[in-house]
């Protein structure tokens, strides 16, 4: 199996280029979101050097991004073939639209590698919070127990909080092959699939494809379809009958004729492909937070923050009020999207008022024991174990016990802490 970058250089001028800032401000893309997510990019070839990456960065007004190379079976980063301009679009897109979400420069760890699962396990061991493909090959040209091992690997990652993105392929619903068929990894149930659309300008978006023959398997546009190795997949609400698993999920500019203003080979250049849309993705993910991890279900349960696209096919497949196999749910609304996460977040723990300590008495009472701790253990405080539940009550006793007091019994403190767990204080597992 021979993965390929999902990128395509334009035809023709046309209304582009669109600069990565351009494309988020038009996809209203948030601002002075948390950020911290580490974003990782799985490389299969090619390379990058730190001169195209500070001129985009200097001609684009992003921070220069903190890049650290790792190499997962050898594979090392080797600029001086035609595959440096898939990594400099993958690098450069995340690097900026992590900034134009939070304003500050991104962390991104690129995983030099000859196998897209392998790079996401070392990835996953590193802790990193997205995952960005813009490899890939037709889902029939990887064999069904390679493709379900690539989706063993990808659960593994959304099961440690990794969001894993890849390219839904460029090539129409044929992906390249000689019938219908989706793009792997897109096709793995526990990854993001990102299609491509057509934005010549911000208020009009269509499905990418310039080339509608649907009986060529070098047609240019986005890849979509319905799995045959996945069944359809319960989360994917509204998605039309197929015989599998839809894809993709989501979409965003892609056709090159208004491409990315990428710098690579020490010039500015323009790209497109389903290549630039994983890593645009992965920049807004990775702005929204750590840790977020199998986003799908949410994504898909929440429709209104994506533009639906009701224009255009990919050969087999036409577009349609609602999700389609070309584009997903949509191109992204960034405001919305952050919202949704943001109400998911988990509050801060709000603190009780501390009931003033008594006087200096010869006892304490095992109710002011119980008051002490319902203020050290906030109500919804979302504690993981038994022990941090302990720490904070003794925390609390430690900080309000009067210097003259007597001691309770250990067993009248232990009461205390059981009889706070189970007024639903404190859900200690």
């Amino acid at each position: 199996m021979n993965c390929t970058p999902r990128i395509k250089h334009p035809r023709a001028a046309a209304s582009g280029p669109w600069t990565v800032g351009a494309l988020c401000a038009a996809y209203s893309w948030p601002q002075n979101a948390p950020g911290g997510g580490v974003i990782a990019i799985v490389e299969l070839g090619g390379g990058w050097v730190s001169s195209d990456l500070e001129a985009f960065c200097k001609a684009n007004g992003v921070p220069m991004p903190t890049v650290v190379d790792v190499s997962v079976d050898g594979t090392k980063n080797a600029p001086g073939n035609d595959a440096d301009v898939e990594v400099a679009l993958d690098i450069e897109v995340a690097a900026a639209a992590y900034y134009a979400a939070t304003g500050k420069p991104a962390t991104i760890r690129v995983y030099w590698a000859q196998d897209i699962a392998t790079a996401l396990d070392k990835a996953k061991a590193d802790g990193c919070d997205v995952y960005s493909c813009s490899w890939g090959a037709p889902e029939t040209q990887w064999g069904t127990a390679e493709v379900q091992a690539m989706e063993a690997a990808a659960a593994a990652a959304t099961a440690s909080v990794m969001v894993v993105l890849a390219a839904a392929g460029d090539n129409d619903a044929d992906d390249g092959a000689s019938s219908p068929s989706v793009d792997c990894p897109a096709c793995c149930p526990s990854v993001i699939g990102c299609g491509g659309t057509n934005k010549p300008h911000a208020g009009t978006e269509s499905v990418w494809n310039n080339d509608p023959n649907p009986s060529d398997p070098s047609g240019e546009g986005t890849g979509g379809g319905f799995s045959t190795i996945f069944a359809a997949q319960p989360f994917q609400v509204g998605a039309p009958a197929g015989s599998g698993r839809m894809v993709p999920d989501v979409a965003a500019a892609a056709d090159p004729d208004t491409g990315y203003e990428i710098y690579v080979h020490g010039s500015s250049t323009v790209v497109g492909g389903t290549s630039a849309v994983a890593p645009l993705y992965a920049g807004l993910f990775a702005a929204l937070g750590r840790k977020l991890g199998n986003i799908l279900p949410t994504l898909w349960k929440n429709h209104g923050t994506f533009t639906d696209i009701t224009v255009g096919g990919n050969g087999a497949f036409q577009a349609g009020i609602g999700p389609d196999p070309c584009t997903g749910l949509g191109s992204p609304i960034g405001t919305a999207i952050a919202a949704l996460f943001a109400a998911q977040a988990p509050s801060p723990p709000v603190s009780s008022p501390t009931p003033p300590a008594p006087s200096p008495t010869a006892t304490v009472s095992l109710a002011q024991v119980q008051a002490w701790v319902n203020a050290g253990i906030a109500a919804g405080h979302p504690l993981q174990t038994r022990g941090q539940a302990e720490a904070l009550a003794s925390a609390a006793l430690a900080q309000n016990w009067p210097p003259a007091s007597s001691l309770v019994s250990a067993n009248e403190v232990h009461v205390a802490i059981k009889a706070n767990q189970a007024s639903g204080d404190a859900d200690c597992g």
